[in-house]
């Protein structure tokens, strides 16, 4: 019974959610992304879960800088690609996908000319995810910036009332 009374008022809150991501693990993820970044330069994950039909379910971080020790070093993320093996393999043996990416920007989360042209995985449908102030506060859902990867360096975006309903944070059962 408790199940399906969370179930319905998730859904009753983000009922158009194609992502969605425990709550613990992404203010555990936020607070991991501010202190990578020194409160001064940019950080980011990749979002690791399962795919649920067209819903993604986010159960794990993999941070950049973990798989690659210098991507974060110019104050902007550039990500070495002969790192992309180990994710790889990480995904394998988890047995989990790689569902979407998150980075922190200094000012507003907006895409950069650079995020539009080089998506952290070039697959449609891939999901990118910006967080504003370079995660020294709190942001809520409709302050993120969430963007959907079309192909061809082609973006849609969900901000404000979209992305809270896009991206729901919370508990799923």
């Amino acid at each position: 019974m408790i199940f399906s009374i969370r179930a319905t008022i998730r859904d009753l809150v983000a009922p158009d959610h194609h992502i969605s991501c425990p709550a613990a693990l992404w203010r555990a993820g936020l607070s991991e992304l501010k202190q990578r970044g020194m409160e001064c330069r940019e950080s980011g994950a990749f979002l690791l879960g399962r795919r649920e039909g067209e819903k993604r379910r986010i159960a794990q971080i993999i941070y950049y800088d973990d798989l690659d020790p210098h991507c974060l070093d110019s104050g902007i993320i550039v990500f070495n690609g002969a790192y992309f093996g180990d994710l790889w393999r990480i995904c394998r043996e988890t047995g989990l996908d790689v569902l979407a990416d998150v980075h922190t920007h200094p000012g507003r989360p907006y895409q950069s000319a650079s995020d539009q042209d080089n998506p952290m995985v070039g697959t449609k449908g891939h999901i990118a995810i910006i967080v504003p102030h370079l995660a020294r506060q709190e942001s809520a859902t409709n302050q993120l910036g969430v963007y959907e990867y079309q192909g061809n360096h082609k973006w849609r975006s969900h901000l404000g009332r979209d992305a809270a309903t896009f991206f729901y944070i919370g508990r799923w059962s």
